[in-house]
């Protein structure tokens, strides 16, 4: 056999291989959402309007968000058959917004519209104090904190000597402290802000219940003679006294 004849033979077996792929490329994108998916609260861009049913009628899904965004974490839905096909997502277990907000700036509908960093509203991070490390006393972590961008008016520290985050008010839910988590069960995660409304506890953001120090706890306090004082409060939470402070 010639060597042009062998090379086009190839070159033809590789289109036809390729051609075959096809529908089984497809199917992959128009399958349902996986159960584990499914579950995930994915997270509209920085910027989408509020109403979500508005933002799928203003989105065109031309992609421009998705093709400026520096982390590439603007994916589309493609597979779940509803209204949502083809509009812009992130799920910050994969890649977090790193609120650059360039994606604001090239929305040609104004599903995206241009706001300032501290009014972005994509959620709120919880954390479940079970199982992070710190809170466990499984070691030292930060990661959460030292990512975020808003500093600690994100995610602050319930002591500074036992980097214990705590989710402020300031919190935007941009995800990058659930990319940036090692537990491999995620503790923290991002709900819809209206659940903390909901909630009215939100598990771990500060509240003003010790005025002197602006401190406040939910979840598990440290046993006696482990912690230092704590004074317990009918609402299941506890407020560490100034000897626990110093204890730790």
């Amino acid at each position: 056999m010639k060597r042009r004849t062998f090379l086009g033979t190839v070159a033809y077996g590789a289109v036809l291989a390729s051609m075959g792929a096809l529908p089984a490329l497809f199917a992959r994108l128009l399958a349902p959402l996986s159960p584990a998916m499914a579950a995930v609260h994915l997270l509209r861009p920085p910027g989408a309007l509020k109403d979500d049913d508005a933002f799928v009628g203003a989105c065109i899904g031309c992609g421009n968000c998705a093709e400026v965004c520096p982390p590439r974490c603007i994916m589309f839905h493609k597979s779940d058959g509803r209204s949502e096909v083809n509009t812009p997502y992130i799920n910050p277990a994969i890649k977090a917004c790193i609120l650059c907000m360039k994606c604001m700036d090239v929305c040609p509908t104004d599903a995206l519209t241009r706001i300032g960093l501290e009014e972005i509203d994509m959620g709120v991070a919880q954390i479940d104090r079970s199982a992070c490390y710190p809170w466990v006393d499984r070691g030292v972590c930060g990661a959460c904190a030292a990512v975020c961008p808003l500093g600690s008016k994100g995610i602050d520290f319930a002591f500074a000597n036992m980097y214990r985050p705590v989710v402020q008010s300031g919190c935007v839910g941009c995800g990058l402290c659930v990319e940036v988590c090692p537990h491999p069960s995620l503790p923290i995660r991002i709900l819809d802000s209206s659940k903390r409304r909901e909630r009215g506890d939100a598990g771990d953001i500060a509240r003003s219940a010790a005025p002197e120090r602006g401190l406040d706890f939910h979840g598990p306090a440290p046993e006696p003679g482990q912690g230092g004082g704590r004074q317990e409060r009918d609402d299941g939470g506890w407020t560490p006294s100034s000897q626990g402070l110093l204890g730790y």
